[in-house]
């Protein structure tokens, strides 16, 4: 997949995850937590996107995810 075609689910899970979030906010430069988003809210988003995907980021991974562009490239390095 290209890194527009994830993003593009990532910012569905965003948005169904937090609802009251106004979709022009979603930048590939800012974070989840930026956006609002709790830790379970984050989680619920990489879960959620992992599993539409079908692909697994070891956590290891995760620890250099910092905004929504590093999330990306992680997940489509582990597709």
């Amino acid at each position: 997949m290209t890194e527009q075609e994830i993003f593009a689910v990532v910012r569905r899970h965003l948005v169904d995850v937090l609802p009251d979030l106004d979709e022009s906010r979603i930048q590939l430069d800012r974070s989840m937590k930026d956006l609002g988003a709790n830790s379970i809210d984050r989680m619920d988003v990489v879960i959620g996107v992992q599993d539409e995907l079908g692909v697994t980021v070891p956590a290891s991974a995760m620890k250099d995810v910092h905004d929504l562009r590093s999330l990306v490239v992680a997940l489509q390095a582990h597709s």
